[in-house]
């Protein structure tokens, strides 16, 4: 390491201010100042990196990202060579370093006993300089090999996949249904976590290396799947985990009860000069919103830039300690209390809280939400304690209970492919499903998981895919359909 005392000099750990709460929730700008604050400070935090001799944030990444090489190199401010080798585990670092969870962060050497590296800080502030240089540009493959392959879904999964198989030479063609490409990063994340500039920048990338974009194509509907496979060589399926998970309780068929995506879907679009007619809006109304994740967090500050009289967070659980526990011991990744950018704006959150009923008024709409304190049973099972019941005031309930699996009705009608019990598309050691020549990555066949699971496993099936179409493949594979998250 260029500083080996680095960690010894600079015990705290520093990252650049949000911008006011006050401000940004008058707007749908990154909540977060990155580049234009962060660069005072951010070679002491990059030297903090320890030369540990075993860098478990390798690990702890599902990519593999070279951590301590480019802390190094921006500790020297050589940024071409910092941006290099974090291209090389990682297509989309200006995704990941701002909306993933940072596993690695959770299994650094130095967080045993002082505050991990600003590793995800770093990794966004590289990516962020890099674009601002001049230092990413379009790796146009040298040969083509006259192969073609179709992914289908357009989010990180499906672009990582593409973008790897087009440097290898390959004609691609990306399929997704929605207007945009993108898919999750799109019209899933709002722009106060991910603004869309990131995205479209990227694409004129890939675009310029040669990947083709086909938005408003829904395949089994535009075209069918079974078209689809005679036309291509081979395909990749990247439709992602989009069934949420239900809640059926009475008076679920109420006005003003939604699914998360019904509400962000069309928020995002609006931010993005797109109204849609009739969407649910937060403005003016009480707003609850069940389940305490990522989805949830992200329903309170587009409730709150809406204009929403009130927000409260309800978690059937307990509270997460604020540090990691015995039972969760470092390099694992622990689950512990965390306060989003939109936990700073306002809301509530409430735990150890079940929803028992949807309260309706005399004109079909929502009113009320019925909760009940949870109690654990023996067997661990989570249910409602009797005699707890209390009602919330609510205009909007947005229910944020995670994904299930894939939508695979049509998939399976017109192919006939084979799933798990879990619902999810079956595939091998080689993320093959058990249709020939086509192929599973992300969400869709591991089910909901982290964005930079996704792009690991986007890049390893196009690696797969490469040697089903070539005999053999030097492009990386950093994980297998069945690896799984060190977690405690």
């Amino acid at each position: 390491m260029a500083d080996p005392r680095g960690f010894l000099k600079v015990r705290e750990r520093e990252l650049p201010p949000n911008r006011p709460v006050e401000v940004r929730l008058r707007d749908w700008k990154d909540t977060h100042a990155h580049r234009e604050e962060g660069q005072p400070f951010l070679k002491e935090q990059a030297g903090r990196c320890m030369d540990c001799g075993i860098p478990f944030c390798h690990q702890g990444c599902p990519l593999g990202n070279l951590i301590p090489e480019w802390n190094d190199l921006v500790w020297r401010d050589q940024w071409a060579d910092a941006i290099e080798r974090l291209h090389a585990t990682n297509n989309f670092p200006e995704f990941t370093g701002r909306v993933c969870p940072a596993p690695c962060e959770t299994s650094c050497v130095l967080g045993i006993n002082q505050p991990a590296v600003t590793i995800k800080n770093v990794e966004v502030s590289i990516i962020d300089e890099a674009f601002e240089r001049g230092l990413v540009t379009p790796q146009v493959p040298q040969r083509l090999t006259g192969s073609t392959v179709a992914v289908v879904g357009s989010g990180p999964a499906g672009l990582a996949a593409a973008q790897q198989l087009t440097r290898a030479g390959h004609t691609v063609v990306v399929y997704e249904r929605d207007d945009a490409i993108g898919g999750l990063l799109r019209y899933g994340i709002p722009d106060f976590k991910l603004e869309k500039l990131h995205i479209d920048r990227r694409l004129e990338q890939m675009e310029a290396e040669g990947t083709r974009f086909r938005p408003g194509v829904a395949i089994g509907r535009d075209i069918t799947w079974d078209a689809l496979r005679r036309r291509f060589d081979a395909v990749v399926l990247a439709t992602g985990a989009t069934v949420p998970r239900e809640l059926a309780m009475p008076g679920r068929d109420l006005g003003g009860v939604h699914f998360a995506m019904d509400f962000l879907t069309p928020a995002n679009k609006a931010a993005a000069g797109n109204p849609v007619d009739g969407a649910p809006s937060a403005a003016g109304k009480h707003v609850v919103i069940i389940g305490g994740g990522d989805t949830g967090s992200d329903c309170l500050g587009t409730s709150l830039r809406q204009g929403a009289a009130s927000v409260t967070t309800l978690a059937i659980g307990k509270k997460p300690p604020l540090e990691r526990s015995a039972s969760q011991p470092w390099p694992t990744d622990p689950i512990v209390f965390e306060v989003s950018t939109s936990h700073e704006e306002g809301g509530e959150r409430s735990y150890l809280a079940s929803t028992v009923e949807f309260v309706g008024g005399e004109d079909g709409n929502v009113r009320a939400l019925k909760v009940a304190e949870t109690e654990y049973l023996p067997d661990g099972r989570r249910v409602p304690k009797e005699g707890t019941e209390r009602e919330i005031p609510a205009d909007l309930v947005l229910i944020a209970m995670g994904f299930t699996g894939p939508e695979t009705d049509e998939l399976v009608a017109q192919t006939g492919a084979e799933l798990t019990t879990r619902g999810l598309v079956r595939r091998g050691d080689d993320y093959a499903t058990s249709l020939p020549g086509v192929y599973a990555t992300g969400d869709a066949g591991r089910g909901q998981s982290l964005i930079v699971w996704a792009i690991a496993e986007g890049r390893a099936t196009a690696a797969a895919v490469d040697a089903y179409l070539q005999g053999s493949s030097e492009l990386p594979a950093p994980v297998g359909p069945r690896t799984v998250a060190l977690r405690g």
